[in-house]
């Protein structure tokens, strides 16, 4: 599929499109730079922050009538709907070509302390996804799930609840031969909801200290226009029940912690591992190794299940698992990512075009 025509004329659903990685993909989506989509729908249960991206998209002050009430002539629409309530889920995947889920409960002690409230929107919103293209034969020809590096290996609710994601998708290809499901995963998004880095920011703001879990703790990293990135490029690339990782640094997050701080006369403190908190990241683990391949600047795993096996004969690209344990940046090599992530925020705001 050419990666310049990937959305030409095409109706996109982005669930839970209000949060950070929704914002981006919508702005990246209608640069048209891959072609311009017929309709892009944003799918979310929060009216306030659809109000807000709304306002923000149509370039108004204040709220007037013609900004709801012309919602539906739009490329850009805002439907509230929930993808734990499947009569909504059915309604707005009636004519996606494109479903992109992002919708999830992703902050880790939240689901420790409410693990079924992370089963219904992570595990049974995927379902119902799933069950209103293959119930009603909707004609959706790529679904992608948003996963973590938290899915591999899991110890936290998260996590499991992800990997589960991630399994109902990719078998979810050998009953619906119209339509191809994929996963992309990576670890954490720099300054996106939930980040450490905001956290540290306010923080050193307010004097400190500064706290950090653990000395040890080290994490994937990647800026939010590589997350999206890696989405394209699935959408592009992958084949039915591919998962898709981005081949990106891992950090010691003392080291962000000093790179942020930099000559400031703030505290660092230890406050020990919270509920359900790894010390290390994996995104490919020793299980998926031998179906690990190698696309560029991204891996793909393949399929588990023999029924989704295309017999091709690619070389394995990886002899270890793929962990943020390995080879993360020295202090210096973190500051200057830092830098550059923050460089380019600052370009990609100043020559954001009007949409």
């Amino acid at each position: 599929m050419s990666n310049t025509q990937l959305f030409e004329n095409k109706t996109i659903v982005i669930t839970g499109g209000t949060g950070s990685l929704g914002k981006i993909l919508v702005r990246r989506i209608l640069d048209g730079k891959r072609g311009l989509p017929k309709k892009l729908i944003i799918f979310s249960r929060d009216e306030g922050k659809q109000h807000d991206m709304r306002l923000e998209y149509h370039h108004k002050n204040a709220a007037t009538d013609e900004v709801i009430y012309s919602n539906f002539r739009r490329v850009l629409e805002f439907r509230i709907g929930d993808v734990r309530d499947y009569a909504s889920v059915c309604s707005v995947l009636k004519y996606a070509d494109i479903v992109i889920n992002a919708a999830a409960i992703k902050q880790v002690p939240t689901c420790e302390y409410f693990p079924y409230q992370a089963v219904k929107t992570n595990i049974e919103g995927a379902q119902n996804i799933v069950r209103a293209i293959s119930e009603h034969k909707l004609p959706v020809e790529t679904v992608v799930a948003v996963s973590t590096d938290k899915a591999c290996k899991p110890v936290n609710v998260m996590g499991m609840s992800k990997a589960i994601q991630e399994r109902v998708f990719i078998t979810a290809n050998i009953d619906n031969a119209q339509t191809r499901f994929i996963c992309v995963r990576y670890g954490n998004v720099v300054a996106s909801r939930g980040s450490v880095i905001p956290l540290f920011l306010a923080q050193i703001e307010n004097g400190g200290p500064l706290t950090i879990t653990t000395k040890e703790m080290t994490r994937f990293i990647l800026y939010l226009e590589k997350a999206v990135d890696t989405i394209f490029t699935a959408i592009a690339y992958a084949k039915r029940g591919e998962t898709y990782i981005p081949k990106v640094p891992s950090v010691k997050i003392i080291h962000v912690a000093k790179a942020l701080i930099e000559e400031k006369p703030v505290k660092i403190v230890y406050t020990g591992i919270r509920p359900g908190e790894k010390i290390h990241e994996v995104l490919i683990s020793d299980e998926e190794v031998g179906r690990s391949l190698d696309r560029g600047e991204c891996y793909a795993i393949k399929p588990l299940l023999p029924e989704l096996q295309d017999g091709s004969k690619e070389k394995i690209a990886l002899s270890k698992e793929y962990s943020s344990l390995d080879n993360p940046l020295s202090l210096l090599q973190t500051k200057k990512l830092l830098q550059s992530i923050a460089t380019q925020k600052r370009r990609l705001k100043e020559s954001e075009p009007i949409l």
